[in-house]
């Protein structure tokens, strides 16, 4: 009997699931406010509310963007390493 090769590679794994983690963190921070963010109506200038006003859904989204792209810049690239090296040795 054939034993089936794909069921190893398509295991959904902890480190599969820390990798997408990864992926969404890395796709949050490479985004750029001018060049991308201000197209869709996303930029600094639209973020504007009243004194005493409960920010919006937008609002806040765009709080947590700029945080993960100030925040996370440097420790990003130091998980990204590790990411890059344990693929290499492992697979």
């Amino acid at each position: 009997r054939r034993q089936h090769t794909c069921e190893k590679n398509m295991a959904f794994t902890l480190y599969s699931l820390i990798q997408a983690a990864i992926l969404c963190v890395n796709a949050v921070a490479v985004l750029h406010e001018e060049r991308f963010l201000s197209k869709i109506g996303w930029g600094v200038n639209q973020s504007v509310g009243g004194f005493g006003d409960e920010p919006g859904v937008k609002v806040q989204l765009m709080n947590l963007v700029r945080s993960v792209r100030t925040v996370m810049r440097v420790p990003l690239i130091a998980v990204n390493a590790v990411c890059i090296v344990l693929l290499l040795l492992f697979g």
